[in-house]
């Protein structure tokens, strides 16, 4: 497979808007950090419902918390395709829950890994990492939510 030259690669910007038809969610603030290898959405309440005996498992989660707007209060449920050990911002080492999910992002769906993690703290609820960038996007660190047309140069 040929990878993708620059003028095919679709330009978004540091923060974008993201849509995760799936779970409801639509036009959610993300940061856009190429240092950061995964994905993460802002989930609280993770609980392990059903273990498989090949060792995958249901978890079920609420996402974002009381105080974001978009909140809802549904608790979803999903396969866990993996657990992963992440160093967070601040240098904690963590184990997080990993599912895959379709995010919407500039209007291109794609399906990609997040590990829910408690974003409570940060600007954003949803970081976009370089796995799901790579291939798919070029980021324009001058400007924001290029992708939905509000592009804001600062």
């Amino acid at each position: 497979m040929v990878p993708p030259t620059p003028n095919e690669l679709k330009v978004i910007g540091r923060v974008e808007r993201v849509d995760f038809p799936r779970f409801g969610l639509l036009a959610l603030e993300a940061k856009v950090d190429t240092g950061a290898r995964t994905s993460s959405i802002h989930c609280t309440d993770v609980r392990v419902e059903a273990e498989s005996e090949d060792g995958t498992s249901d978890i079920s989660f609420t996402l974002l918390d009381p105080e974001h707007p978009d909140y809802n209060g549904r608790r979803f449920r999903a396969r866990r395709v993996a657990t992963r050990t992440v160093r967070s911002s601040n240098g904690e080492v963590q184990e997080r829950h990993v599912i895959a999910a379709d995010v919407v992002i500039a209007g291109r769906t794609i399906r990609t890994k997040f590990n829910l993690a408690d974003r409570e703290a940060m600007s954003y609820p949803v970081l976009l990492g370089r796995r799901l960038l790579r291939g798919n996007f070029l980021v324009d660190v001058s400007r924001t939510r290029v992708g939905d047309s509000l592009d804001e140069e600062e």
